[in-house]
Parts: C-alpha cells; structure tokens; sequence
C-alpha cells in the first residue's frame, strides 16, 4: 500500500446533474426544490443515495448546508457551505474535486433551489437594491451604489475605456436568447433583436431591461464521485480537469480596474491545472446576470484580448452553432435565473459534453460530440470567480 506521500491524487468526474422544475414555479418550496433536483440528479448518476458522503449548499436555513441535507435525509462526514454569489457553486465544485481526489470524501452531492420569482409574486419577499449597508459597504450604499449600478458603471467603462457600444452588449443577450429556442426548459424561447433590446425600458444605464438576467424559480444538483465509482455510474462520466477560484473587492473604489473580473485570475489557474489553453475549448457556461458579464469574462478567459469583447460577440459567434457556443441553454438572460445561477452552468456544461442537449445539443465541425467545456461563475459586483474546465471520456 502506497504511503498518504506518494499515493496519487484520485480522478474525480461529474456522474450526475438534473434541474428541478424551473422557470414558473408557484406551487413548491425551495427546500422541495432542493429534493427534487437531488433525487434527479442521483438518478441520473444511477448511484445509490449510500454512496454520498459529501454535501455542499448555500443560500437556504439558518446553519446551510445542515437544514438542507437534514431534509434530504443525508449524514455526511464533508460538508461545504462557501457562499460567494454567482460563483459559489463553481468555489464550491473546486472544493469538492479537491476534497475527492485527496481522500476526504468519496461522492459529493452539490444542491441549489430558489423560489425567488415566486415569494415576489405572492409578496413573501421584495427586490433587494443592494447586498446591505454593513462593513465598507457602509461608505457607498447612502449615494445610491445599488446592485445593478455597479454593473451599469463598470460596463460604461468598458465603453469608455474600448469604444464598446451598446449594440455589441445587446448582441449577448439576443444570441442568449436564439440559443434558449431550443431549450424546451427556457423561460422566454421568443426571439428578440438588437433594437428590441435597445427600445426597452431603462434599468440603469446603460442596461435596458434586456440586458438584464430575468427572475426565474428552479434549482438543480450536481453529483461529483471518485474515479472509483465510475464503472457503477449510469452515464458516460465527464472528468473535472482543472479548477481556479479568486476574489477581487467588495467596494468599487477598492477595483483597480473596472475592466478586469477576477475570471482573469480563476481562468488562467484552470487552464493551467487542466492543461488546456481556450483555443481547446469547444463551448462556454458564463454567468450572465448582465450581458457586459458574458463579454468581460470573454475577454478574461483568453477567448479575446482585452477591449476586444465588442467585436467578438458580434456575427453571432456565441451561438450554439457559432464560432464559440456561450451560453448554450440561454443563460440567465432568457433560460432561468433564480439566484445563485453557477450551478446550472455546470449542469448544461455536462449534459453538451454528454450529447443530452436535444435540440440545442452543440457539435463540432466534423458533427462530433464536444469534449471540453468550461463553466465560470462570478459573484457580487465581479467581487469572486470560479472557473472550471470539464472533459469528456
């Protein structure tokens, strides 16, 4: 027996994903919307519930991810419960894969559900403008610095700094949209336009409504297990190559360069880790809460110079039939966004490598399945970042 030294790092594959139901949801609690996504995804990894020893959750109970697996009937000896916004769930896969391959654990369950549409629409809750007024964010909050503002400031940036024009960020999310047509779980499938992106109503400038993620319900679960369960698993596994993580601020005046996300640091050590560069990359999962978040992380992840996101979103490259499929469900802007979004990018990731997309279902050139993927995560106002690069068998 190799001593804890030597042994090598076990490999460590996604052998099951599922969505809950999702987009109109009134009718079911977060917390069933965690089971569902999780009986789902263990199903599809064809694992028996046994076999899991590793929970990650966040964003639901007092003392997550306790409550949750409490309700799923799970007593594990790993848990996680990092919260960064957007990107924890791809933070949270890295652990995770980290965790696996040193031994700590064998089969890690990754659950996310969220009623957010639905508790606005019964009066549960309100739209929140900002994070809260607590710690640094104390010095911004009373002039007016609400969630979306930080966006709208650092993309007007970009157009400054780039000559970016809103024409370009509004191609992101009318190929956002072209590409949830063929996504039967999409909550808005209707195509759009740039001018209908450009007429609609101002949300903070330069965003127009479009440019905005919607508000969906939904949830989904990610399995991740050992090599060694492989041989048992119903599908194909697809293995976790790299991973990279990173934080950049919490107050804007603490960016050094509204241009730049921490997607530029989480990137390059995913890359690195997996031994891939972006030219290998065959489709892309990016949170898009806002359409500058597709086209700056672009750029970070090496898929274009600096300042040259504008151009490349143009002549429909992030099509699933395009030059670089983005987004290939239709993203946070046209399929479903009901919080913390990272984990269904993952989710889509593996089900185009795997060649379960249907209709929307990406191929190479040569009608070949894909064989990498990438999914990054942002979270706050570009505060964290987790990028992750998945291959296929």
């Amino acid at each position: 027996m190799s001593s804890p030294s030597t042994r090598r790092p076990r490999k460590v594959a996604v052998v099951g994903v599922a969505l809950s139901d999702t987009g109109r949801v009134d009718e079911a609690t977060p917390y069933a919307l965690h089971a569902q996504a999780a009986r789902r995804a263990l199903a599809d990894s064809g694992l028996d519930r046994s076999v899991v020893d590793g929970f990650g959750s966040a964003g639901l109970g007092t003392l997550a991810p306790v409550e949750v697996a409490e309700y799923l009937g799970l007593r594990p000896t790993w848990v996680d419960s990092t919260t960064v916004g957007g990107a924890t769930w791809e933070v949270m896969a890295a652990h995770a894969a980290d965790a696996i391959a040193a031994g700590h654990a064998n089969a890690v369950l990754l659950v996310y559900g969220s009623t957010a549409r639905a508790d606005i629409k019964a009066g549960r809750r309100t739209s929140n403008l900002s994070f809260g007024a607590r710690g640094p964010l104390q010095f911004e909050v009373p002039y007016g610095h609400t969630l979306i503002s930080k966006y709208a400031m650092a993309a007007r940036r970009h157009m400054h700094q780039y000559g970016t024009t809103v024409e370009q960020l509004a191609e992101v999310a009318v190929q956002a949209r072209a590409n949830a047509a063929a996504n039967p779980d999409a909550m808005f499938r209707d195509p759009i336009t740039v001018d209908d992106v450009l007429s609609g109503p101002m949300i903070a400038d330069p965003f127009t409504k479009l440019h905005c993620c919607i508000r969906s319900d939904g949830g989904c679960a990610v399995l991740l297990a050992a090599e060694d369960y492989v041989p048992d698993t119903a599908k194909s596994p697809v293995w976790v190559l790299g991973s990279g993580t990173a934080v950049s601020h919490t107050t804007m005046s603490e960016w050094e360069d509204f241009t730049v996300s921490p997607a530029a640091v989480s990137g390059r050590l995913a890359f690195e880790r997996a031994g891939v560069g972006p030219a290998d990359i065959d489709l892309a999962e990016i949170y898009d809460a806002f359409t500058y978040m597709t086209l700056v992380t672009l750029e970070d992840l090496g898929f274009c110079a600096k300042g040259e996101g504008g151009p490349f979103v143009e002549k429909g490259r992030l099509l699933r039939t395009g030059e670089l499929p983005v987004n290939t469900d239709g993203g946070g802007l046209s399929a479903c966004h009901p919080g913390m979004r990272g984990l269904f990018l993952l989710v889509e990731a593996v089900r185009q490598l795997r060649g379960e997309a249907g209709a929307g279902q990406v191929r190479k050139p040569d009608g070949r399945l894909p064989s990498l993927a990438v999914a990054s995560g942002t979270g706050g106002w570009f505060c964290s970042s987790g990028t992750v690069v998945l291959g296929r068998a």
